[in-house]
């Protein structure tokens, strides 16, 4: 078995280190920043203000210098595909060293693609083809693609080496901080709020050379887990899985190489499967989220998404590592942290020695109840199960011991005592606290981001509309109130007692020390889940995932590691599985995925055909509600909500 044992020592905040003035029309929530919090860089205002953490625009490390050509492969043995948006990063590296292709020229084809098939940019809805960028920097990136191809050339000359990344298109959630740029969270209500300064990860891509094309769309406020504003790569009519919903699309669509999503529940695995890419949810404090604009600090993540597990891999690495002034949950981290593998392993049996369990006791929700006493396998659909039965007997086929074992039941309060519980620990103006209530407010409190909402709604830039979307998304009404206030959340979060937020915490690590038992006591290295266990809904109509991991916000509250990659299709939709580890074993479930498509790339290849525009223009989205109705939530409180419903 392998040695990442977990303590319980994840999410707790610490003490508040500092505090900046917030003014009204340039505004981050720097203030308060916790040890599992946010150093926001992105600003709530009207244009674009100096940078004001104190640690500079990528935090107090640039992320690792992977600039190793002897990773790559030779030019002679890439195998010859018909676009040059098909190569993997790793090829494409390969041929930009060698001059084969230039940065321009591949950023060309990427913008040449969104032209074609993305549709119009902002709108919050259906515009009849991808949708998977809601705007791009179009000037920016052929900038930045023109700047690499000039070191490209003069590093052949000299022999120089070069971060892998160098030269090669990315795109960023929208609720991820690009200086000098929009930063919207798949709202309109936040129209006019431009990012201070680039995000840590930010920094540390531009840092690598990478080229940003601009910001994926995703769910309203990043709070759905299945979306409705994209079109599935596969097929557009399809919902693409939320909320980093152009992150998952786009690789795989090819309209970027790579891109980066956001998640606090399910938001980089569920596009991930949902449209056959390959995405990496890594641990709590192994990136950090210093930039973004927060859902649930303790539980947001960052994380890539392409089409090859060696590309995802390669992308963490270079955006990982500690930033103690903007991110100290970076600090909980080991440092160094254990190498991400680049490579697979040589041998007709790469995977000998590791143990896979698949968690019997890993609920799934069936059109809307949760299958208490069921077996995940025996709900899945007839193409997702045959696909799961070849997934299985392909690791065993690499060496792997893949075993059926219990889990943990989600359900049982004596192993979970902390998420989805209905245990009130307090009563709090009016309202009760619940374990996970009573960290997850007190971390959003302690990050103050809807303060700075608060005060961009009072600036004059949102007009009355966008306040109201605003309010009633970060306010609360409380009870016996007639509205929603940022007074009433302020009351609410602020008023969680030290003693009710600490017994919080020590039911978040009880149940962590749960699961880390639960895995020892079988030998398990790490989990096989399948968070999507029937073909997907559409996007108009009927519920976007008809069957799927009741508790996929798990992960997150354990902040443990996980990985998706497509395992086959199914009505002409992608088939996806995960794997699902011990914090901080990305190095582990990162390497079986890349052994696992090393000897079966069929599925990861795929490519998906073009969509055909619309007959009929498609009318503009942008004044539509921008919530989509089609849940489930990525808010963990939300999600508790839905979790207990459907248990009744």
């Amino acid at each position: 078995m392998g040695q990442h044992e977990d303590t319980g020592e994840a999410g707790q905040t610490g003490e508040r280190t500092g505090g900046v003035t917030l003014s009204r029309r340039s505004l981050i929530s720097g203030a308060g920043t916790a040890a599992a919090g946010t150093a926001l860089a992105v600003t709530l205002g009207g244009g674009v203000a100096k940078a004001s953490a104190p640690g500079g625009t990528n935090g107090s490390d640039k992320g690792r210098d992977l600039s190793d050509a002897a990773s790559l492969p030779s030019v002679r043995d890439i195998p010859r595909r018909s676009r040059v948006v098909d190569y993997e990063i790793f090829e494409l590296a390969a041929l930009l060293r060698a001059g084969k292709v230039s940065s321009v020229e591949l950023t060309e084809a990427y913008l040449e693609r969104i032209d074609k098939f993305n549709g119009p940019f902002e709108t919050y809805g259906n515009n009849g083809l991808y949708n998977a960028f809601v705007r791009v920097d179009r000037a920016g990136a052929l900038a930045a693609a023109r700047a690499a191809d000039k070191r490209l050339a003069a590093c052949r000359r000299s022999g120089d080496p070069l971060p892998l990344l160098w030269g090669i298109p990315m795109g960023i959630k929208d609720s991820i901080g690009i200086k000098g740029l929009p930063a919207q969270n798949g709202s309109p209500a936040f129209a006019g709020n431009l990012a201070l300064q680039d995000a840590t990860v930010v920094g540390r891509l531009r840092a690598a050379g990478v080229v940003l094309l601009g910001s994926t769309i995703c769910s309203a406020f990043s709070g759905s887990i299945t979306g409705t504003f994209a079109g599935n790569a596969w097929n557009t009519a399809y919902v693409p899985g939320g909320s980093s919903q152009g992150s998952g699309v786009a690789p795989v669509a090819r309209l970027a190489a790579a891109c980066i999503g956001e998640e606090t529940g399910g938001s980089i695995i569920m596009p991930s499967a949902a449209n056959g890419a390959s995405g990496i949810k890594p641990s709590l404090g192994t990136v950090s989220i210093a930039g973004v604009m927060p859902l649930s600090p303790g539980y947001d993540l960052l994380g890539p998404i392409s089409r090859s597990a060696r590309d995802s891999a390669l992308i963490l690495a270079t955006i990982l590592g500690p930033d103690p002034v903007n991110d100290p949950q970076t600090l909980s981290a080991p440092d160094p942290f254990p190498k991400i593998p680049l490579s697979p392993r040589r041998g007709r049996r790469p995977l000998q020695g590791m143990t896979i369990g698949i968690p019997q006791t890993d609920w799934m929700n069936v059109g809307g109840s949760i299958k208490v006493g069921v077996s995940p396998q025996s709900t899945y659909g007839a193409g997702h199960l045959a696909a799961f039965n070849r997934l299985t007997s392909q690791l065993q086929s690499l060496g792997a011991r893949v075993i059926l074992f219990p889990g943990l039941d989600m359900t049982d309060p004596s192993q979970n005592p902390y998420f989805a519980s209905s245990e009130v620990l307090a009563t709090v103006d009016g309202s009760p606290v619940s374990p996970s209530a009573a960290v997850v407010n007190s971390n959003r409190y302690e990050v103050r981001f809807a303060a700075a909402v608060a005060d961009f709604c009072a600036s004059g830039i949102p007009s009355a509309a966008a306040v109201a979307t605003l309010t009633g998304q970060y306010g609360r009404r409380a009870p016996g109130e007639p509205a929603a206030s940022f007074a009433g959340a302020d009351r609410f979060n602020g008023g969680i007692s030290g003693a009710v937020r600490y017994e919080g915490e020590q039911r978040r690590r009880r149940l962590i020390g749960n699961y880390t038992r639960a895995l020892r006591d079988h030998g398990v290295d790490f989990m096989l889940v399948m968070s999507i266990g029937d073909v997907i809904g559409q996007r108009s109509g009927g519920p976007g995932f008809p069957v799927y991991r009741a508790y996929y916000q798990v992960p997150n509250a354990l902040g443990w590691p996980m990985v998706s990659f497509p395992i086959g299709y199914a009505q002409g939709l992608a088939v996806s599985a995960q794997f699902w580890g011990p914090r901080f074993a990305e190095a582990d479930i990162t390497q079986a995925m890349i052994d696992y498509q090393a000897n079966f790339p069929e599925y990861h290849n795929a490519a998906p055909p073009d969509p055909t525009p619309p007959a009929t223009a498609l009318p503009n989205a942008r004044a539509l509600p921008s919530f989509e109705d089609n849940g489930p939530s990525n808010d963990p409180l939300i999600g508790e909500d839905e979790v207990r419903a459907a248990l009744r």
